[in-house]
């Protein structure tokens, strides 16, 4: 069992999942209406004439670029789902009566995959399913750039400091716990103690403060996307 957003309703990984989830069925889909096409092209006009020749190059021309470019990237894509899967099955662990956990947010710039509030303060965690070595001095600088971003996001809408940290759910990782220009970078086993031995920095009167502003901007920020795929939709 995955513990659930508060606000928005997710589980971990929702938005990845059903990120595989399309891109899945709309491959199925072309490959299917490019496969039914042929066929009739075959029965209509025989099987040799130029536009069923035609329809079955583009088919297989078709089927070379989904074997090489889509499926690599599905492949990429659910094992991120399944990385932030795995996270959000950790935090279970995390004490409900102290701890808020929340997964799977955007206030407007960019999804987090969890944000944590407790005791020990405020963390954004950025999930990656690379399996490894990971070496914390050659993290790439856009995945640093992305925490930090992350961090600034959620420190605007609560008030309060927060600590990045960049979670690694399968990889070897060389100084575990070590930052890198000021992102903490870890493997997933690691994440639930370390949270729960840091220091408490916050009261609970803290806590609920923070969690009841990021609270509101998340609804907030769901309103407004309903509202924009509202106005997409109805005719003008």
């Amino acid at each position: 069992m995955h513990v659930v957003s508060d606000a928005t309703g997710r589980s971990a990984g929702q938005h990845a999942r059903a990120a595989v989830i399309r891109l899945r069925l709309r491959t199925l889909v072309t490959l299917g209406v490019l496969a039914v096409a042929t066929a009739l092209l075959g029965r209509m006009f025989g099987l040799h004439d130029p536009r069923f020749l035609g329809s079955e190059v583009a088919l297989l021309v078709t089927m070379f670029a989904i074997s090489r470019y889509v499926l690599p990237l599905v492949d990429r894509r659910d094992r991120g789902a399944s990385a932030e899967e795995h996270v959000g099955s950790l935090l279970d662990e995390l004490p409900r009566e102290e701890w808020h956990v929340i997964h799977d947010a955007s206030v407007g710039h960019g999804n987090v995959d969890h944000i944590l509030i407790g005791p020990a303060g405020v963390y954004t965690v950025e999930t990656k399913s690379h399996p490894g070595p990971v070496r914390v001095g050659r993290v790439h600088g856009a995945t640093i750039r992305q925490a930090h971003a992350q961090r600034d996001s959620i420190e605007r809408v609560t008030g309060m400091a927060v600590e990045p940290l960049l979670v690694y759910s399968r990889a070897w990782v060389d100084r575990p716990l070590a930052r890198r220009k000021g992102v903490r970078v870890l493997p997933a086993r690691m994440l639930v103690g370390h949270v729960s031995k840091r220091a408490k920095t916050l009261s609970p009167g803290d806590v609920a403060t923070a969690h009841a502003r990021l609270e509101h901007a998340l609804r907030d920020h769901a309103r407004a996307e309903r509202l924009a795929r509202a106005r997409r939709i109805l005719p003008r």
